[in-house]
C-alpha cells in the first residue's frame, strides 16, 4: 500500500486491513467494554473504526495541516466516542463514532489553522467549514470576489451576518503574514512590517514635559500644605493622600471626635488649601483644584 503523506506506512497498512465488525460482534466488544472495562475489547473496537479515521482526514487536508496530526486528532475523537457509546441504544458504532472524528479534527483545525483566532461558535465553525464549498456554488467563472447578494445568501443558509461572511472570506483568501517578515527583499535594511506599525504612546516630549508639570504641581501641593493645622494636616493625609484612604469613622476614633466633626475639618481643610493655591499659583493651580 501506498504511504498517505507524512503518515507512517505501516500504520496506515495495518489500519485498512482490521476486519470489519458484524453489528453482534460491534455491540459484544462495546458492552465488555462499558461494562467490564475490558481494555482489548476498546482496542479491538477502535482498532476497526480507524479507517474510518484515515478516510475523514483526507478529507480535512485541504487546510494545510500535518494529515498525521489530524489522524491522531481523529484518534482522540474515536477513543472519546468509545467512553461514551451506549450499546443499549442499539445505534451502529460507526454512526456515534463519526460525529465525535469529525468534531475533534475540526476542533484541531480551528485552533491551528490561523494564526488569527476566528470565532468557536457552532454557527462560525458552519460558516469556516462550509464557506468554500458555498463560494464555488455561488460565484461564476471562478470570480474572485463575492457580491453582496452572494454574502447575503451564505449569511442566511448558516445563520451568520454578512460581515460575518465577509471577515471570513477575507481570511481564507490570504495567507498569515508574521509581522516580523522583512518588508522588502534583498534591501539590506532589515526592517520588518512591525517597523510600519504606528505608535499611538505617549511621545517623548510629552512624557518628559508630564514629568515636570508632575514635579511642579507636587511642590506647589507641598508648598501649600503649610497653612494647615497640625490636625487639619493629619486628616488631609489620611483622606486624600494615601493609596487606601481611612474612612470617617475610623479616623475620628483616632483622633477621639465625632465622624462628623472629622468632615467639617476635612472640608474646612480643603478650602483652606484651594485659597492658598489660588493665592500662590493662580496660573496653574487650576489642574489641582
Amino acid at each position: 500500500m501506498s504511504e498517505i503523506a507524512g503518515v507512517d506506512r505501516n500504520f496506515v497498512k495495518a489500519a485498512m486491513a482490521a476486519p470489519f465488525l458484524e453489528r453482534e460482534e460491534e455491540q459484544d466488544l462495546a458492552q465488555r467494554w462499558r461494562g467490564l472495562g475490558d481494555q482489548a475489547a476498546m482496542h479491538k473496537l477502535t482498532s476497526a473504526h480507524m479507517r474510518l479515521v484515515i478516510a475523514m482526514a483526507t478529507r480535512f487536508r485541504h487546510y494545510g495541516l500535518p494529515l498525521a496530526d489530524l489522524i491522531q486528532e481523529g484518534h482522540v475523537g474515536l477513543l472519546e466516542a468509545a467512553a461514551r457509546f451506549e450499546p443499549a441504544r442499539e445505534v451502529r458504532f460507526s454512526t456515534y463514532a463519526t460525529w465525535w472524528i469529525r468534531a475533534s479534527m475540526q476542533d484541531y483545525i480551528l485552533r491551528n489553522w490561523s494564526i488569527v483566532r476566528g470565532g468557536t461558535s457552532s454557527a462560525q465553525k458552519a460558516l469556516f467549514f462550509n464557506l468554500r464549498r458555498l463560494r464555488a456554488r455561488l460565484t461564476r467563472g471562478g470570480e474572485e470576489r463575492m457580491s453582496d447578494a452572494a454574502y447575503g445568501a451564505i449569511a442566511a443558509r448558516i445563520g451568520v451576518s454578512r460581515a460575518d461572511v465577509a471577515s471570513m472570506d477575507a481570511r481564507l483568501s490570504g495567507p498569515d503574514l508574521s509581522l516580523n517578515a522583512p518588508i522588502g527583499e534583498d534591501d539590506g535594511s532589515g526592517a520588518e512590517r512591525m517597523d510600519l506599525l504606528p505608535d499611538t504612546g505617549v511621545l517623548q516630549d510629552e512624557t518628559v514635559g508630564n514629568g515636570i508639570d508632575s514635579d511642579r504641581r507636587l511642590a506647589w501641593l507641598q508648598d501649600a500644605l503649610a497653612v494647615l493645622s497640625e490636625r487639619e494636616l493629619r486628616i488631609v493625609r489620611e483622606r486624600r493622600l494615601v493609596e487606601e484612604a481611612c474612612t470617617l469613622d475610623a479616623l475620628g476614633h483616632r483622633l477621639g471626635i465625632s465622624k462628623e466633626r472629622v468632615r467639617q475639618i476635612e472640608n474646612r481643610a480643603l478650602e483652606k488649601l484651594k485659597r492658598a493655591l489660588l493665592d500662590r499659583h493662580p496660573q496653574g493651580a487650576a489642574a489641582l483644584i
